[in-house]
Parts: structure tokens; sequence; C-alpha cells
């Protein structure tokens, strides 16, 4: 850095007695994404790990400038996300994403990264993936989150060069930047004790009883006008064809305008911030890949290769 202190990354090391495979956790690869951060301190302390199999590498915090500055982004205005597998001689996010991928991608034979959503908004627990392979799958059923999302990987992105790597990572999203809350850190935890007890690297795992919500594509509902935004429906909540899930009103009560969802499916995303421009997005909408997936249940978060998934910034 400028004032010449040291550009490293911490990670901590459980390297069990017995052989097994070898799995990353990452977390706060965009610096203000700190529920992941959370995740990985409970991870390291829970006692299945005093008795695995393999390897398991824990980086609690990738992208440690970011989470210093409460920012999303590198001190040289690059997301960290985009700039995968990087170079040992390119730019700062360019050797940060090098450096992550020579020293602990390489090393693995599985990942999961832990995002959320940027400030201001929030998203239901949830897992991304993007392979039509069997045993990633069930590896993604495994670890419970409500909802399961296939999407193409984008450019850059540390998923597509650790898959060039033929190593396949699981993207963990819940809740809000800068944000803790207790659901999706639940969640996010016993998510990964049960990949590891799908791997054979743990003996136990806490069980789930929800069947996941399986959906290949989805779409954002934007504000038809500017105003105050008043929500109705929450993520987690199932929707159908003309629900109302909101109503933006002018500051002055001359107008309001109804926002309605035009297809079924379960809010998985949604603003945060009640003051709204037209075109700002509303409600992420999830579309199951089978209707009857959302019959047993109306509010998934209670219980707790389509187009790419756009990037937190590009739905703004």
């Amino acid at each position: 850095m400028s004032d010449h202190t040291p550009v490293t990354m911490s990670v901590h090391v459980v390297h069990g007695r017995r052989p097994g495979p070898t799995l990353f956790v990452s977390a706060a690869v965009h610096g203000d994404e700190i529920i992941g951060v959370e995740i990985c301190r409970r991870l390291l302390r829970a006692p299945q790990l005093n008795k695995i199999k393999g390897t398991l590498m824990v980086v609690p915090i990738v992208n440690s400038f970011g989470f210093l500055n409460h920012s999303r982004y590198l001190p040289d205005r690059r997301d960290l996300n985009r700039c995968f597998p990087g170079s040992e001689k390119g730019s700062l996010a360019g050797r940060l994403a090098h450096l992550f991928m020579q020293e602990i991608v390489e090393r693995s034979d599985f990942g999961i990264d832990l995002h959320s959503a940027a400030i201001h908004r929030t998203n239901m627990p949830q897992i991304r993936m993007a392979t039509d392979k069997a045993e990633t799958m069930a590896l993604a059923e495994a670890f419970g989150a409500p909802v399961i999302i296939t999407s193409k990987l984008r450019d850059g992105s540390l998923r597509l060069a650790a898959q060039e790597q033929d190593v396949d990572v699981l993207l963990y999203e819940a809740g809000e930047g800068l944000r803790f809350d207790e659901l999706s850190a639940r969640i996010g935890v016993s998510g990964i004790l049960r990949v590891m007890l799908k791997l054979g690297m743990v003996q136990r795992a806490p069980k789930s009883k929800l069947k996941p919500v399986l959906s290949s594509s989805s779409s954002w509902l934007r504000a038809p006008a500017g105003g105050l935004l008043r929500t109705f429906k929450g993520v987690g909540e199932a929707v159908d064809i003309g629900d109302v899930l909101g109503i933006v009103a002018d500051p002055f009560g001359d107008a309001e305008m109804d926002v309605t969802v035009n297809h079924s499916g379960v809010i998985i995303g949604r603003t945060n911030l009640p003051v709204v421009n037209e075109g700002d997005a509303l409600f992420h909408i999830a579309v199951p890949d089978v209707a009857s997936n959302l019959a047993a249940e109306r509010n998934l978060t209670a219980h707790s290769n389509a187009a790419p998934m756009f990037d937190e910034d590009e739905i703004i």
C-alpha cells in the first residue's frame, strides 16, 4: 500500500488427522458483505471440526481493504469478483485475485463462497450454482438453503476461475451489506456443516427438513414511478400473478401506483429503502422450475442454465 503496509491474506487451516477432501470457505470478497465473516467465525468454533477428515481452509476476509473501509470495492475501485483469475504482475485487485487462486483455490477440491446483498437491499438465504454435475447439485441440496438458483457464470468471477481449475464452488447469498441477521448466519453455518457431512469430512451436522425450491430464472420488479415505497411482501414469500407487492406514492399524496407481479414465484431479494426513483429495482422474483415446489410453504424464510444473474451494482 502507499504507506508501505504489506498486502496479505489471512487463512485459518484445520487439518484432520485422517485423509479426506480439501474444502475452502471464503467471505468478504466484497468488503461490505460482512455476514459471511460472522459465519466463518461461528464455523471455526463448531465442535465438529475437532475430528474432521481432510482439510478445511477458511478465509473470513478476502477483501480486507474494502472491509476496513466499509466498502464493496478495493482501493483502486475495482470489484474483486470481476478480476479473477488475476495476475501476479497486474493491478492490486489482480494480484489479490491471483494470490487467492494460487494459495487457496488450487489447493482445494471444492469451495463455498459467502455473500450478501449490497447495502439497502436484502437477500433471502439461497444457494447459487452454475454446473449440471449431479454431485455438485447433491451438495447444494445438502446445504439446505430455501432456494437453489442455477445461472451462468460471470466473466472474471471467482466461481468461473475456480471451475476452470476443476473446482466447483457454491455461492451462498443471504442478508444485507454491513448488517448481521441471525437467520442468515444460522443457515450459513448449518449449511456448511451439512456439505462437510456430505463430503465425509465430519460425522454429524444439523438436520434440515426443508426441501429447497429450484429455480433457473429470475427477474427484478422496478418502480413504476418515483416517490415513497410501502411494501406488503417480504423476502421468502411466494407470490402469484397480479399480487400487489407494494405501493409507490408521491410525497404530496396525490398519486399512488401499485407494484404488481406478472408471474408466480418467490421473493428472493428486496430493497430496504422506502425512497425510490422511477426504475429502481424493488423486488427480485425467482421462478420455480416446478410450480408445485411452492405448494407446501408460502413463506420459505420462516422455515429456515439461464441468463447470467445480475451483479448487485447492475440492478440499481
